[in-house]
């Protein structure tokens, strides 16, 4: 029995709340829908504030108030997790309010609902890339902001997604050059390169060098021989950029195998000095 009244209570409640905004929605007063869209946002009805202040921006462009309510509604799309349209509010904001009092805020939060809204790596990343401009731009103008530090973490966790996607694509054409070996594994090596220039701090930094490696000594054994020297050459190369890249790199064993290798491939055309010279890297 207490059950079923609590209920019906609780419906009531429900029905006079949708007849209070109802009744709010169908006036033709601002600032009676503006009082409203407050006290809704306060109650995290975002979805309420949303409707009311679109209704009323345009009556409240270029007078005192339109600073704030542009402000409330940027935020209102943001806890609502629509942050596409909550950043185009923010970046309105800021364009039109370069010194305003929510500034500092609508900069960060424009760059922190794209980090939000950063899709899986697999998948398009403009806003991904957005995302990182905008940090890039909110640590230019904000470098002793308290939240400088997090802009700083989140937009090197935006660019570490981009890695990845770079990672998984010269990953693939390693994998590819089963099929086709000296294209793919070229397209490996190119792919991996200008990752590591985009990205040289990066925890996939390692990986993007290995993989240039081990596509180096692919080309060089399954190429002609007339070939084979000048690929054994770039492999030797890219086994001692790996070494100087990464002295401790979990890979080491790995690529002076390869490099063995070239040697052994490479035979007379390498000198008694030269031989010299490896065995000591070798030994280091």
């Amino acid at each position: 029995m207490k059950i079923r009244i609590l209920g019906t209570l609780l419906l009531a409640v429900l029905l006079a709340s949708c007849g209070e905004y109802n009744k709010i929605l169908k006036s033709r007063d601002a600032e009676l829908k503006y009082t409203y869209a407050k006290k809704y946002f306060e109650d995290k009805k975002y979805g309420r504030t949303i409707t009311l202040l679109d209704e009323i921006l345009t009556s409240y462009t270029g007078t005192s108030k339109e600073e704030e309510l542009l402000y409330l509604l940027a935020q209102a799309y943001f806890y609502d997790k629509d942050y596409t349209t909550a950043t185009q509010y923010y970046t309105r904001y800021y364009n039109k309010f370069p010194k305003g009092a929510y500034t500092e805020l609508a900069r960060f939060n424009s760059a922190y609902g794209l980090y939000l809204d950063s899709p899986d790596a697999r998948l398009d990343q403009s806003s991904t890339i957005k995302g990182i401009q905008e940090f890039s731009n909110f640590l230019e103008y904000y470098p002793q902001s308290q939240k400088a530090p997090e802009a700083q973490d989140l937009m090197f966790k935006l660019q570490e997604k981009l890695a990845y996607k770079e990672f998984m694509a010269a990953r693939l054409y390693y994998n590819l050059g089963l099929y086709n070996r000296q294209d793919y594994y070229e397209s490996c090596v190119v792919s991996s390169r200008e990752a590591l220039k985009s990205y040289p701090f990066s925890e996939f930094a390692e990986e993007f060098q290995i993989l240039i490696v081990r596509s180096r000594f692919e080309q060089a054994v399954y190429s002609v021989e007339s070939k084979k020297p000048v690929r054994y050459r770039d492999l030797m190369d890219e086994h001692f950029n790996y070494k100087n890249m990464f002295p401790n790199g979990k890979y080491t064993k790995e690529t002076e195998r390869y490099y063995r290798s070239a040697l052994k491939a490479l035979g007379q055309e390498v000198d008694n000095a030269t031989n010299e010279a490896v065995q000591q890297e070798l030994k280091k």
